[in-house]
């Protein structure tokens, strides 16, 4: 598969950096701020199971099933430029027609039942990346940025807090609710 580059942000963040900088006090160009939210986008991104961010001009090679209806493996479709099956080029509106959920269906006919029968061109992703994305993997980023790695319990005169390992890579449910929205199989129901 063939990716655009991402230009919004650095290193194809979902968030801005700069937002997580004015509330950890760091610089936004800070190596361990950075290494956090490329981290939580990462972890988002492997989780919905697809970009998020916008990318154009991708091409899906996909297996022919035999059916009307075949899923891109992507979510918020905003062109599909070209579809060739085994090599012939197909006409929208004649030949096939797309959803922006990432559904390609044949017109009269199924798709042949044939392993990478079927070439998709494609524009699919979020320019900018929705609000609620940016702000879960924010959060995540935040939490990562602040874990203090192997350390099992901190002590302040008379108070003590232990933390376990879930503590360092746990989600909220926020987190958990922006995931379900945005995975690729479930529609797109942003």
């Amino acid at each position: 598969m063939t990716q655009a580059p991402d230009t919004a942000w650095p290193d194809r963040v979902l968030a801005d950096p700069a937002e997580l900088a004015d509330v950890l006090g760091v610089p936004a160009t800070d190596g361990k701020l950075l290494f956090a939210l490329r981290a939580a986008s990462r972890r988002f991104r492997g989780a919905t199971g697809w970009q998020i961010s916008a990318v154009a001009g991708q091409t899906f090679r996909l297996d022919g099933d035999g059916t009307r209806t075949l899923l891109l493996p992507t979510g918020h479709v905003t062109a599909v430029t070209s579809v060739t099956v085994r090599g012939t080029p197909w006409a929208e509106d004649a030949d096939y027609m797309w959803s922006e959920a990432g559904i390609l269906t044949a017109i009269g006919c199924l798709w042949p039942r044939w392993y990478r029968s079927v070439a998709a061109v494609v524009d699919h992703g979020y320019d900018p990346v929705p609000e609620d994305v940016q702000e879960v993997v924010l959060d995540q980023a935040q939490a990562m940025f602040n874990a203090a790695p192997g350390v099992q319990q901190v002590t302040s005169g008379s108070e003590s807090v232990s933390f376990g390992t879930a503590a360092t890579v746990g989600v909220t449910a926020q987190w958990t609710a922006a995931v379900a929205r945005y995975q690729i199989g479930q529609g797109d129901r942003a």
